[in-house]
């Protein structure tokens, strides 16, 4: 019981630190209104947001090998709650930006040290206990966008419209932060990674693995960041109207939070890698059918489909990662793919907001974002009949 009492506490942090991580983008229209911001300042501000997300995991790798998962799960929880309310106050670009990077630090930080915690609280499942959590953390992504146009006619105390949205964040962090710290004091918790103890050693050991997990996710995180942090000013180019074109981004998240549920529960039936093909072979269906179809109809089941599709591929990447590496290499092999990975992808958007100035049409950028994807698909197809992806 005291086990799943300290779950419940981590699904309700997670709940905010992916809150911190996607909010940004529903309130990009806004930022571009109140700061004066291009497209391509935009995206580079959605980037700073998970280029913060990425920087601290491998070093939050090196703390696992000294510091119990839970502590640094803690450490998190204090950081999101200051850089929240640091973002409450910015009255200036690179402010804001600063402020949307110490969200990201904190938020990739909790993920490092929170999914290696759940997968070892329940190693008989590991795949539905990722799924649960991913779950919690997607209803975030879904109310995001509702919460910030709700908040945005809200006044709270002396802040006013968007800024409301980063004070209720801090506090919220504040408050979840305690709650897991007593949940913890009362839990057994397990010791699966005590020999981890050494990072560059551990990523040298399961070298194969991380390699699979950076390219896979990493480039189809790069289009994904792409597509999703504009995809309001992206249904507004394909004529839907600028009250429309929000909830289109709320149906690609909602659809992701069954299949957090779905897919965690699928990735513990299937073998991982032939899986995770599948997934992306969809994605890139999916991205085909967006750029093809107009209307509000044909956009709204499509972005549906998406949604689902693109999010079952996260809850089994983390099950392939978590159970494939062996408990005296995982903490830090997992921080050194998290933290390459999200390198990565963190760079999508602001590459989509720089084409986009450069006078390029999204349906040109999606478009070929889709025949990459296919080649890299392809490639992987290649491989796992090779026998070089690890299982």
């Amino acid at each position: 019981m005291s086990r799943a009492r300290l779950f419940g506490t981590l699904c309700g942090a997670v709940f905010l630190v992916n809150m911190a991580r996607v909010v940004f983008a529903p309130l990009l229209s806004e930022f571009i209104a109140v700061f004066g911001m291009t497209e391509g300042t935009a995206g580079l501000l959605a980037t700073s947001v998970w280029m913060g997300s990425a920087l601290l995991r491998v070093p939050t790798g090196w703390l696992l090998t000294r510091f119990s998962r839970h502590r640094v799960v803690l450490g998190t929880g204090a950081l999101l709650t200051a850089a929240s309310a640091f973002v409450a106050t910015a009255d200036s670009v690179p402010i804001l930006m600063v402020g949307a990077v110490g969200m990201g630090l904190a938020s990739g930080s909790y993920f490092v040290a929170a999914n290696p915690l759940v997968s070892e609280l329940f190693p008989d499942r590991v795949g539905r206990a990722m799924g649960v959590h991913g779950t919690a953390a997607q209803l975030a992504a879904a109310s995001a966008a509702p919460f910030a146009t709700l908040m945005l006619g809200v006044t709270l105390w002396s802040f006013a419209g968007w800024r409301a949205v980063f004070v209720a964040i801090s506090a919220g962090a504040a408050v979840t932060t305690l709650l897991v710290f007593l949940a913890a004091r009362t839990t057994d918790l397990p010791d699966a990674g005590a020999a981890d103890r050494n990072l560059l050693r551990a990523t040298r050991r399961e070298w194969r693995t991380v390699l699979t997990g950076v390219v896979l996710l990493g480039v189809t995180g790069f289009v994904w960041q792409g597509v999703f942090n504009f995809y309001e000013l992206y249904m507004t180019a394909k004529g839907l109207s600028a009250s429309v074109a929000p909830n289109l981004l709320t149906v690609i998240f909602a659809a992701g939070v069954p299949a957090f549920m779905v897919s965690g529960r699928l990735a513990d039936r299937f073998p991982h890698v032939p899986y995770m093909l599948a997934i992306l072979a969809a994605f890139v269906a999916c991205l085909v059918a967006l750029v093809s179809v107009s209307g509000l109809f044909a956009l709204v089941a499509v972005s549906a489909v998406l949604g689902f599709v693109i999010h079952s591929l996260f809850p089994a990447m983390d099950t392939y990662l978590l159970d494939t590496l062996p408990d005296e290499s995982r903490g830090s092999a997992y921080a050194a793919y998290s933290g390459t990975m999200m390198v990565v992808q963190a760079t999508g958007s602001s590459v989509v907001g720089a084409l986009r100035d450069a006078g390029y049409a999204f349906d040109a950028v999606f478009s070929v974002c889709a025949v990459g994807l296919t080649g890299l698909l392809v490639g992987f197809v290649l491989a796992q009949r090779a026998g070089l992806l690890p299982e």
